[in-house]
């Protein structure tokens, strides 16, 4: 068992066939901490909408953050744009679970990390979420596609190669999206006067330094099965989980 002073995921998408729970629940049997961030789209509320899917997989990664709440873990939910119909129960709780809009973590070295979906930097959620709503359902397709090429590589005894990861690194678009939300989401969080942020929604994990800001993005558990965690020492690092 791995413990940590704190552990960020996100974009699990819960009620999505492209969820991997089975990957999620392994991480979370073998790594545990004293704080744990749910920092966004942890159900896929726009699937869930179009199509019921909630197999018992997806049932105990609900399971397994509620008891882990319950032991004594401070676990905090914060909603994404997937499931932002939890932000209207924003300072309550689910179960042991506080639900907030976003949070400050301070660092075991003192540093302030703003901590957030990173939906609100997306000017397309705002302006054409219609538009946004068919990028993502393009996404879903290309995932679905990377699956299926993922189970005939398996098959065939290669290892694990996404489609989807390859396709955002040799997309001219998809590498300007990242970069422009990488940095606004720095630029914003100097303007609050943090020394860094967490942060979810692109799917794309990262450590690095804009401007002087530290950001951090915990990536996804739809492909990349990523998490960004920080160590009893006071460490910040990304971990990418397979099941051995």
């Amino acid at each position: 068992m791995n413990y940590y002073k704190t552990v960020w995921i996100s974009d699990i998408h819960l009620g999505s066939v492209n969820c991997r729970a089975s990957e999620l629940l392994d991480f979370l049997k073998h790594n545990d901490a004293e704080k744990i961030y749910l920092v966004g789209d942890i159900i896929d509320g726009w699937r869930l909408k179009n199509k019921w899917y909630w197999p018992q997989e997806h049932n105990d990664v609900i399971q397994k953050l509620l008891r882990k709440a319950r032991n004594g873990t401070n676990v905090i939910y914060i909603p994404g744009n997937h499931d932002e119909v939890a932000r209207q129960f924003t300072g309550l709780a689910f179960g042991e679970i506080p639900i907030k809009t976003d949070d400050i973590h301070v660092t075991v070295s003192g540093q302030r990390l703003w901590v957030t979906h990173g939906d609100q930097m997306d000017a397309l959620m705002f302006h054409a979420k219609w538009f946004s709503k068919i990028g993502d359902f393009l996404y879903e397709m290309v995932t679905l596609a990377s699956r299926i090429i993922h189970k005939i590589r398996q098959a065939a005894g290669y290892k694990h190669w996404s489609l989807a990861t390859y396709l955002k690194g040799k997309a001219k678009n998809a590498i300007k999206y990242v970069e422009r939300f990488e940095r606004l989401m720095a630029e914003e969080t100097q303007k609050k006067g943090y020394s860094g942020v967490v942060c979810g929604h692109i799917h794309q994990p990262a450590k690095k330094i804009l401007g002087g800001i530290q950001y951090y993005n915990d990536g996804d558990w739809v492909d990349s099965n990523s998490a960004l965690v920080e160590t009893l020492s006071g460490e910040i690092e990304l971990v990418y989980w397979k099941i051995l």
